[in-house]
């Protein structure tokens, strides 16, 4: 280590020197990139090669980084079947943990049907790349993403071989992520062998699972469970969505896809139930809006995070 070379640092960039070296105007230095976005690395890299570059005894400049790579948990949101509200879970479950403190990124893997380029307020943006690697959008609810639906245009068609699904998805997991310390996964529905092969060679550290009420999802959210088994991926618990509706003129509430399916299937099967969200028409609205519920303070929202609450738990656990 070059002392002399050190000293003539910032305090701020001195802090990430691992090794310095000088010797006849070549200057080399390797710096500690840990817990930096693209961006933020390589603005570090060329204030160091203008400030060193900048030093009198100094003709040639070469910058190396190196970073930790950070303990980042996955958590895959899945459903047997589509229409259940899955993305809209995935989407505010990232809000309610950003919310909380973590560092979210949301990774769209309904390459076929990407939606959360909606939901997270997104549309019409475009990742860009950095040696190789994408670089997830930062979103107005505080969570970076990654979707199909910010590389294609709207209104087209993807029409993929499973390979080709497997390789996206592959590409945005492996995206550029910084410090992120917790990915949330939307999955495509069903239960298929594009969703086996996703789920056994990328191999999230947990799963929720979410359905509505009724007999039929419930079926459909059964063989989900049954694909997360096989691919030997913890089950964090099971969400029912659509579960009561509020009249916003009387007050009474009904349950027109039924009552308690879910939380009765995590008791058959031993599994944690996570809780409830609300048929309610602001939850709706919002989600087309680009404005994700979770982000405020009442019920709705308020339903989400307890949700939160339960997946920080079990990662804590």
């Amino acid at each position: 280590m070059n002392e002399q070379l050190l000293e003539r640092l910032p305090d701020d960039l001195r802090a990430r020197v691992q090794s310095a070296r000088l010797a006849e105007g070549r200057a080399v230095l390797v710096l500690d990139a840990s817990g930096l976005d693209a961006a933020a690395r390589k603005a570090l890299e060329d204030e160091t090669r203008s400030r060193v570059g900048a030093l009198d005894d100094v003709s040639e400049v070469h910058v190396a980084l190196t970073a930790d790579k950070p303990h980042r948990r996955m958590i895959a949101i899945g459903s047997g079947k589509g229409g259940v509200g899955k993305s809209t879970l995935a989407a505010n479950l990232a809000v309610a943990l950003a919310r909380r403190g973590r560092k979210v990124g949301v990774v769209d893997a309904d390459i076929y049907g990407p939606s959360q380029a909606r939901l997270l307020s997104t549309e019409g943006q475009k990742p860009t790349a950095r040696d190789k690697q994408l670089i997830p959008l930062d979103t107005e609810s505080g969570v970076r993403l990654l979707s199909m639906g910010n590389l294609v245009e709207a209104d087209r068609a993807i029409a993929w071989r499973g390979p080709m699904v497997a390789g996206a998805l592959g590409q945005m997991i492996e995206g550029d992520w910084g410090d992120t310390d917790t990915l949330i996964v939307d999955l495509p529905p069903g239960t298929g062998d594009v969703q086996l092969t996703m789920v056994q060679k990328h191999k999230p550290d947990g799963a929720i699972i979410v359905s509505t009420p009724q007999d039929l999802a419930l079926m459909d959210a059964t063989r989900a469970l049954n694909l997360f088994h096989t691919a030997d991926v913890p089950i964090v618990g099971l969400v029912e969505n659509m579960a009561g509706y509020v009249c916003p003129h009387c007050g009474e509430v009904s349950d027109p896809f039924g009552s308690g399916g879910m939380e009765s299937v995590a008791e058959q099967i031993n599994v944690p139930f996570l809780g409830r969200i609300p048929l309610d028409i602001a939850i709706r609205t919002a989600s087309d809006a680009g404005k994700p519920v979770a982000g405020g303070d009442d019920l709705r929202g308020r339903a989400f995070d307890a949700i939160a609450e339960r997946l920080e738990a079990w990662m804590a656990s």
